[in-house]
């Protein structure tokens, strides 16, 4: 009985048939069209910030990438198949009518170019897609150089580690993936077409089958063996001894070296077992070789290594590794830029030995001591300096310096942006988000050692008066107008920042047809037209098609606030811009606002970084630079392991035309090298840096906190040591907050040691490891002929100096605190501010903490926001006293009289309120916070047996306190709040 033909596939009618294309064509653009709509987009946009070259670059590599490894991909598979359908056998024997094989030979058979054809490219185009994410990998081979450093174990330069052994493994891992894939589409193809039989005892092949899977199967373990070969240099980057530290260990370099040496020749061996069996039909050779193979991994590649670490290493760790941690502290050093040229070291006593007021830099570093803390007055600028409700600032302002009038002083800045989010009502329509709320209004500064104030205020009196506020200089439309900026500013309007960009209005529309009416708010009295350079034409009906499309709204295509000569405007956060240009920079989290030759720009620091140097220590990023502040802001943290780093740009973004430059600030980072010579106009030399633009550098603090995490530990020489954790410093954990979370940086401008000139520097405080006490204090300059230049002051290990945690506690523990803070918190929040940590007093430490009140909102429509009120210093006195001295009072000047004796305080007078600074209406005059007011007369004490009288006092005091607050007098209730604190500091003055 003959066997009946299988039946192929079904076949569709004509209509089916246009209507199946039809379905593909719109799965086609579904999932290709929106990729060439960001496509094309991107290459409008690259060409407005003039970065089309790197556009460019990127997209030939990763063509190339796709091209090439998709054809080698997909050109083996095919091979594979085209071999294997060659030496098919001539007659192949049906087992049955119902033999599944038959039927799927003769569905290929039927379709053999669809099958031959679509298999392979399909596996190169899937292949292509992955490859050509690896643009990165390619171009850092291509361009890479030396580092000038050699590897301790091979001798080899970093570069081969960094830019070539990558390379390597990307080429192995493909060939990896095409001879395997290879292997599983001959076995298939021979099986179906007869060359490999699973019946009967053991099966059987063909001849030709044999010797294209034993070809294609000893190749593999060939390709293994050179990766043996590599595994060997990758051992300079294990991770068998993290997190103690990174690198070859003595079990790496001892058992695991020779390990991959000893499977290398095997697999060479076995991979000559599988090329017998071209011409031995006996497969139990290859078989045996395979066992050999998987055996000796086992064996040779684990268990021995294992024997090693347990019974030679563990017993004894410290003389062991001793080496191999010489060399990770070696190499962690270079990758993070804390080499002992960079880094300088100094003993530091921890106690003073002079009056402050005696040494010039004591005298510089307290006038400048920084009173406002820009991570708390947020929203004291909103409340005060918004004027619209569109404008805001970001959640955390920025600190910056200016030389005005030959005082070079530190300022709080930001940017008065356009935040669409707090668009209302009919502001939100479309038209209105898009074409007339466009840009914000100008920079906003407080110098940060000064309030307005009201002399001789109580706590209570200074919480619910009108004091204790930043003193602004504005330079905005208005100011600009008038002829009155302090810090002069040519274009006001923002159009690029961070929160503009922090909302779903991210682009903007501006400019119109010639001749139309301005549409963009600028002032009540006044609209305006962008006149920038910025913005992608949209002029015409294709680019309008493609801007409606990828921000899928109709509007763009038939508004017709549009016209001939209108742009679009997008891409606005000046990090995005930054990392867009950039693609391999990796942007610190904080832009910051400055005005340079007129314009205000933002700057952005951007890091190169590696993820495999050999031997340094290899941690995340967004785990070494997260601290207390992240947790308040939601900022988004760099995910990315890096075993190096370098702040090797630094980038500006125009705010008015968005205008990215890059320029070089490194000339010895060997990555940068790399990528200058792939791109090479992207970035610009570090001799054409603007000396004004230069002024306003600071040094990133993401890079610094990742570097303080490294010196916490690599600052120590010994290896036993280092094995032992005893000589480890930590970050302190900010005292100013309820959670845990690591103490942030803080810029700081201090007095120069040697000149006595004020240094803008970012510093930050270290405690013992697993311990509270101060260990060491490390600062890092920001001025341009010292930048970059690491101080480390380290405590003694025999005294104890209180580190943030331990002061804040004796601070906010002080009797006068304690009992003030307790009136203040039933109407008032209190906000502690940054915990400034100074070296001053040729030795001594000095702890500054700026205290906030916030009225206690009475209302829904209530708005409050933080004012100084307070000022905490902690001092400790040298031997043999070595008792520490709180100061608390209203200024600065007091508190440090307090603590050092009258006098001192006079050092903290801020320059004259005659800055040129207007006084902002509705405002307290300025007044500085620095100098003392004048005497008030203390209440007189009782005598010492007439303790009831001043109970009663306190007692009457307290229901006056609660009788005004019930009335809702604000006056009576100033009053009752001051009788109160003159009774309470009565009763404190009683002899015990």
């Amino acid at each position: 009985m003959g066997m009946r033909p299988p039946a192929g596939l079904p076949s569709l009618s004509k209509r089916s048939r246009v209507l199946l294309v039809l379905a593909l064509v719109v799965a086609a653009l579904l999932l290709v069209g929106p990729r060439l709509i960001s496509t094309y987009t991107d290459w409008l946009w690259f060409g407005e910030v003039g970065f089309r070259g790197v556009f460019t670059t990127v997209l030939v590599t990763r063509l190339l990438l796709f091209l090439v490894v998709g054809v080698v991909v997909g050109g083996i598979v095919w091979l594979a198949l085209l071999l294997a359908y060659r030496s098919r056998p001539v007659f192949v024997p049906v087992s049955g009518p119902n033999d599944p094989v038959a039927r799927y030979r003769t569905t290929v058979m039927t379709r053999l170019r669809l099958f031959g054809l679509a298999i392979p490219i399909a596996v190169g185009l899937l292949a292509g897609l992955i490859a050509q994410s690896s643009w990165v990998t390619v171009q850092l081979f291509v361009n890479g150089g030396a580092f000038g450093v050699a590897d301790p174990e091979f001798g080899l330069d970093v570069g081969f580690y960094t830019f070539d052994l990558p390379f390597y493994r990307f080429v192995l891992n493909w060939l990896f993936v095409a001879v395997l894939l290879a292997f599983f589409a001959s076995l298939v193809t021979h099986y179906i077409f007869g060359g490999l039989k699973l019946a009967g005892r053991g099966g059987a092949l063909t001849n030709a089958a044999r010797v294209q899977l034993a070809v294609l199967a000893g190749t593999f373990i060939l390709l293994k063996a050179v990766a043996y070969w590599f595994d060997r240099y990758s051992l300079l980057s294990s991770s068998r001894k993290e997190p103690t530290f990174t690198g070859g260990s003595y079990t790496d370099m001892n058992a695991v070296l020779q390990a991959k040496l000893i499977l290398l020749a095997i697999a060479v061996i076995c991979a000559g077992a599988f090329f017998a069996a071209i011409f031995l039909r006996d497969l139990r050779i290859p078989a045996m070789a395979t066992a050999l193979l998987v055996l000796s991994s086992i064996l040779v590649g684990a268990v021995w290594p294992l024997v090693v670490e347990q019974f030679s290493v563990r017993p004894n760790a410290a003389d062991k590794e001793s080496a191999y941690i010489e060399r990770n502290i070696a190499a962690t050093r270079q990758a993070y830029g804390i080499t002992d040229d960079k880094v300088e070291y100094q003993d530091y006593q921890g106690y003073g030995t002079k009056p402050p007021r005696d040494v010039p830099a004591d005298v510089t570093t307290i006038e400048n001591t920084r009173l406002l803390d820009p991570n708390i007055l947020s929203r004291t600028f909103t409340q005060q300096q918004q004027l619209k409700n569109f404008y805001g600032f970001p959640p955390t302002l920025d600190i910056d310096r200016y030389d005005i009038d030959g005082q070079l002083r530190d300022y709080i800045v930001a940017a008065r942006e356009l935040s669409s989010k707090s668009l209302t009502g009919n502001q939100t329509d479309w038209i209105n988000k898009h074409t007339v709320y466009t840009h914000g209004n100008g920079l906003v500064a407080a110098p940060a050692n000064r309030v307005n104030a009201a002399a001789g205020e109580s706590a209570e009196e200074a919480a619910n008066s009108n004091s204790g506020y930043p003193v602004y200089m504005v330079s905005d439309i208005a100011s600009q107008e008038a002829g009155n900026q302090v810090i002069p500013v040519e274009q006001p309007r923002i159009y690029y920042g961070e929160v503009i960009a922090d909302t779903d209005a991210d682009y903007a529309i501006v400019g119109g047809s010639e001749g139309s009416d301005p549409r963009e708010y600028d002032t009540d009295t006044s609209r305006y037209t962008y006149t920038g350079s910025g913005g992608v034409p949209i002029g015409n009906w294709f680019n309008r098609l493609a801007f409606a499309a990828k921000y899928t709204e109709r509007n763009i295509l038939f508004s017709g606030a549009i016209g001939s000569d209108s742009k679009i405007i997008y891409n606005r956060d000046p990090r995005d811009r930054v990392t867009h240009v950039a693609p391999w920079l990796t942007a610190d989290g904080d832009s910051y606002p400055a005005v340079v030759d007129g314009k205000v720009v933002w700057i952005v620091d951007a890091y190169t970084t590696l993820q495999d140097y050999p031997y340094a220590q290899r941690s995340s990023l967004d785990g070494l630079v997260e601290d207390s502040i992240d947790q308040n802001t939601g900022r988004l943290l760099p995910r990315k392991e890096v075993s190096y780093i370098r702040n090797s740009v630094k980038a500006t973004v125009d705010a008015y035309d968005g205008t990215v430059k890059l320029y070089q600030v490194d000339q010895n980072d060997p990555v940068l090298d790399a990528w200058m010579g792939v791109f090479p106009d992207a970035v610009q030399p570090a001799d054409s840096i603007p000396d004004e633009l230069r002024a306003h550098f600071r040094y990133p603090e993401d890079l610094f906190k990742v570097q303080r995490e490294m010196l916490a530990k690599y600052h120590v020489d010994d290896p036993k040591e280092f094995f032992t954790n005893n000589a480890f410093w930590s970050v302190p954990s900010d005292p100013t907050i309820d959670t845990s979370a690591n103490q942030p940086p803080y810029y700081v401008l201090v007095g120069d040691p040697e000149t006595g000139k004020p240094s803008f520097n970012l510093t930050s405080a270290m405690v013992g490891y697993s311990r509270e006490f101060l260990s060491a204090y490390l600062s890092v300059k920001s001025d341009p002929d010292n930048y970059g230049k690491f101080t480390v002051l380290q405590l003694p290990t025999d005294t104890q100096t209180q580190g943030p945690q331990q002061t804040q506690n004796s601070m906010i523990s002080d009797p006068r605190v304690a009992s003030e803070r307790t009136l203040l918190e039933r109407s008032n929040k209190i906000q502690y501010g940054n915990l400034l940590t100074l070296p001053i007093a040729d030795g001594g430490i000095l702890y500054v903490e700026p205290m906030y009140t916030e009225r206690s909102s009475t209302g829904p429509n209530t708005s409050t926001f933080p004012q100084l009120s307070r000022v905490l210093v902690s001092y400790r006195e040298p031997p043999p006293s070595n008792s520490v001295r709180v100061g608390y009072a209203p200024t600065l000047a007091q508190a440090l009289d307090q603590v050092f004796g009258a006098g001192t305080g006079s050092v903290a007078t801020a320059p004259s309120a005659e800055e040129g600074t207007p006084p902002e209406t509705g405002t307290t005059p300025p007044v500085d916070q620095g100098a003392a007011p004048a005497p008030t007369a203390p209440a007189t004490p009782p005598s010492g047996t007439d303790v009831s009288a001043a109970v009663a006092e306190l007692d009457a005091s307290l229901d006056a306190l609660t009788s005004a607050q019930r009335s809702g007098d604000f006056a009576a209730y100033g009053a009752a709040l001051a009788r109160v604190q003159k009774a309470v500091a009565a009763y404190e003055a009683i002899p015990k």
